[in-house]
């Protein structure tokens, strides 16, 4: 019982950090390069492990494969490089380390959300976008990029 309200309180603490940086961040308006990036890298990794399949990537989320992961990097590389030219922002080493990295910690919060479904033997969270396991499986990446990104800004890197 008290692990359950300890688990409750740190995921509503986590929750509460990432949507209050992503309304800090859009205060600023450089909201939409993570955005942008969490999301070419969920539609990369669907696209190119769809097409390419290959080995699974981890048993957690047993539908990720490699080819996946590789598409998610590339697709967010891609688009994201152009966006930002669009917005005659020069694509330096510093962006395309950003852009990696922003895309690897939303990967990893895919991952972990996945993971804390299946320990709590939940499938889907909800049914608001069909085909999809809920809305928490379009924003799981984002939850944890939002963070990352705030603090790469704050750093000045």
């Amino acid at each position: 019982m008290v692990n359950k309200i300890r688990d409750k309180l740190i995921g509503f603490i986590f929750l509460f950090i990432s949507f209050y940086i992503f309304y800090n961040l859009s205060i600023e308006q450089i909201i939409l390069i993570p955005l942008f990036i969490c999301v070419l890298t969920d539609l990369g990794g669907y696209i190119f492990g769809k097409i390419f399949k290959g080995p699974k990537l981890t048993k957690i989320s047993p539908n990720k494969t490699y080819a996946g992961t590789i598409g998610g990097f590339c697709l967010s590389l891609i688009f994201v490089s152009l966006y930002l030219n669009h917005i005659n922002i020069e694509i330096t080493i510093r962006w395309i380390v950003i852009i990696i990295l922003i895309s690897f910690v939303s990967q990893i919060g895919d991952i972990t959300i996945s993971y804390f479904k299946r320990l709590s033997k939940i499938n889907d969270t909800g049914n608001i976008i069909p085909g999809h396991g809920g809305l928490l499986d379009r924003i799981d990446g984002m939850i944890f990029a939002f963070p990352i990104y705030y603090l790469i800004q704050l750093s000045g890197f």
